[in-house]
Order: C-alpha cells, then structure tokens, then sequence
C-alpha cells in the first residue's frame, strides 16, 4: 500500500521545524517531558492510511530467530491472556496525554511464547500500511509493553491505530507503531520507517531525542 504523499511531505517539514525550534534537554525526569504539552483529547497524527480491518482475513505473526512462531488469527490473538495498563502517551509533534487505558496482550505473554533466541536483539514492528519501526530487545523488558487491541475499554479506533498497536510508554509513540501486523526478532538493528528520514533511533522523551 502506498504512503500518503501529502502526509508525509508534512511530516517532513514538521521534522525540519524541530530542528529549528527544539528546546534543549532539560535535567532530572518529571512526569512531563521537556518540549512537551498536555493535551486533553486524543489528537490523530499519522501517514492518512487507515487500512480496513477485515477479522475474517487478519493475522498476526511473531516470527524471526524464535524457536516457535505464531501466526493467529483474530480469535487466536484475542484469546490470549489479557492485561489492562494505564500509561502516559507522549507524542514527538509535543503534545502529551496522561492516563491512557490500553488492554491487550503483555509482550512478555509472546516472549515466553516464542522463546526468542539467545541471538535475538533488536524487534521490527511491521503495520499493514507499510510502516515499520525498531527498538532494541533491551527497551522490551518492562512490565507496561503491550500490544493492545483496547483504548478506554472499547477496541481502538482506526484513527487510533485499530484493530492493534503496540504500546511503549517510555519511549516517543512513534515506537508504538498503528495497524500492527508482525514482530519479527532479529540479531541486527534495521532502520524503520521515520528513522531512515531523520528520526532518533532510539526516542527517549526526556532526552529529546527527536531527530539525530
């Protein structure tokens, strides 16, 4: 599927005012990360592709260096155990929301599932827009990772990255990728898809690290 042109084009300029007007790092780690604003509602920033979501067709795949892959159908990944964590969202356009419930499946629940092997480090999100993201294994390890399927006890929007998205409180949301569709574990890091245009590889809110 093709990237919304216009979107990304905007993005790309949003990314260039950034670097113009980022304020520095700020010392210490308050509950609101430096440049950042609250905001109350949800706002909706993405490439402008919301793909259908048909559950008859759906799959999820967790594959790569694991011993035992899944590939699940709708049903399959709902049945997995559940589990509720409320998080702060911050996103790298400035604004931040406090206290958002997600439920979903814990990633730990897929670890132990897959059983990674010893050479795996790094994880590759893959969205059925085309869109990819990567995070080292190490940043995986916390109880509040989630691959979630709710937002406020009711299934995610698609504005909202529906039917699932991955949850990574600590880091910049674009780490917790929409419209999810396969975690591939690998021994290397790749690039995903705003990180090869100038994005941090790594999104640590409170070190600022927007673009580098």
């Amino acid at each position: 599927m093709e990237i919304n042109e216009k979107m990304l084009r905007a993005k790309e300029r949003l990314l260039e005012k950034f670097k113009q007007t980022a304020p520095r790092i700020a010392s210490g780690k308050p509950r609101l990360p430096p440049g950042q604003h609250l905001v109350k509602g949800f706002p909706v920033l993405d490439l402008g592709i919301h793909p259908q979501f048909r559950p008859e067709r759906w799959r999820f795949r967790v594959d790569g260096l694991v011993e035992a892959p899944l590939n699940l159908s709708w049903e399959e990944f709902r049945a997995l155990p559940k589990t509720e964590q409320v998080s702060d969202f911050h996103c790298v356009t400035t604004w931040s929301k406090y206290d958002v419930r997600w439920s979903g499946v814990s990633f730990r629940t897929l670890v132990e599932r897959v059983r990674p092997s010893p050479e795996s480090s790094h994880l590759i999100q893959e969205c059925d827009d085309g869109y990819t993201t990567n995070l080292p294994l190490d940043e995986l390890r916390g109880d509040d990772i989630l691959v979630a399927y709710e937002l406020e006890g009711a299934p995610i929007p698609l504005e909202h990255g529906g039917p699932v998205r991955m949850i990574v409180p600590h880091l910049y949301a674009w780490k917790s990728a929409k419209f999810l569709t396969r975690l591939v574990f690998q021994d290397r890091d790749t690039r995903g898809f705003w990180e090869v245009r100038g994005y941090h590889n790594h999104a640590d809110p409170w070190k600022e690290e927007r673009f580098g």
